[in-house]
């Protein structure tokens, strides 16, 4: 039902920005994403459902231009093929599922038969059953989250966004919504997954993009940024001295509490030398895997 997406990204940006008044929900940003399955990370506020809002043109952009799919197509034109999940329950309440389905694909340019056996398909694909046919005012939070799932897909967009899908959901619901998400992925879709649940990134996407006041503050692949190699080491002596010739050694340098969290390869041999030359004892040192929570935390503290 679903196509490969042979387009050479999912959404490019020429400075684009967005302001309301005296506020700056998104600062001038320049990015070109790569198709597949991307993260998007940040703060309450730091601007994500703002950029998912103007690429999707429900938002105009305050300055600049951007692209989906293929930056040769206006962008308004690309939209039938673009899907949407959004975050708050928006639901008509007196539709039932397949009503409501059948009429978002018919919208987005379906012949009403079409629009219906699809509706169908995609209402058996998130596992509704016969709750279809019943009144969408009846549903649990689980339910209208599938419902929500089910228009995004239902017109078989080459990209869809989902913003925190799954909000509101019990750990079951919740594993459910991932296990549909990376099957999309499977089956050769790029969508963009905004959530403030990092585990929920880990398991679905390979890229990620990490904002907060409205910047970009890191776009790369989940294996490049954790794939890195740390050292955890405690010394004794003058920690400022140390973590100055060590920087002055071309590595990087994070400080956790008692902690110093090196950045490389092969650095054993460098940190003690250095504590030889500042006069400093290593008391600890061991190999340090990190998580996504980690480098969240150090980008948007500004700690690199």
């Amino acid at each position: 039902m679903l196509t490969q997406n042979e387009a050479p990204f999912a959404f490019s940006t020429n400075n684009i920005s967005k302001a309301f008044g005296s506020v700056q929900a998104l600062q001038p940003t320049s990015i070109e994403v790569r198709n597949g399955s991307i993260g998007l990370l940040g703060p309450n506020g730091a601007g994500k459902s703002t950029l998912i809002k103007v690429l999707l043109n429900l938002l105009s952009p305050t300055t600049g231009s951007y692209s989906l799919l293929n930056s040769s197509i206006d962008p308004l034109l690309q939209l039938d093929n673009v899907g949407y999940m959004p975050e708050h329950d928006c639901l008509p309440s007196g539709f039932t599922a397949v009503g409501f389905v059948s009429y978002m694909g018919q919208l987005s340019g379906l012949p009403s038969d079409v629009a219906m056996e699809r509706t169908h398909d995609i209402l058996d694909y998130v596992d509704m059953g016969e709750a279809r046919y019943r009144k969408i005012k009846e549903f649990s939070t689980g339910m209208k989250q599938k419902v929500k799932l089910a228009q995004a897909l239902v017109h078989d967009p080459e990209l869809v966004f989902f913003d925190e899908p799954t909000n509101g959901l019990d750990p079951e619901g919740r594993k459910e919504m991932l296990e549909l998400l990376r099957d999309v992925v499977s089956i050769g879709k790029s969508i963009v997954l905004s959530s403030h649940l990092l585990p929920d990134i880990e398991y679905v996407c390979k890229d990620v993009i990490i904002l907060d006041g409205g910047k970009v503050l890191l776009y790369d692949s989940l294996d490049a940024i954790l794939g890195s190699k740390q050292t955890v080491v405690r010394i004794k002596g003058d920690r400022s001295s140390f973590s100055q010739e060590i920087k002055k050694a071309g590595l990087i340098v994070h400080e956790d509490g008692r902690n110093l969290i090196i950045e490389g390869t092969d650095v054993s041999g460098t940190i003690f030398r250095t504590a030889s030359r500042t006069g400093t004892q290593v008391r600890y040192m061991s190999p340090h895997s990190r998580s996504l929570e980690d480098i969240f935390l150090q980008v948007v503290s500004g700690d690199e």
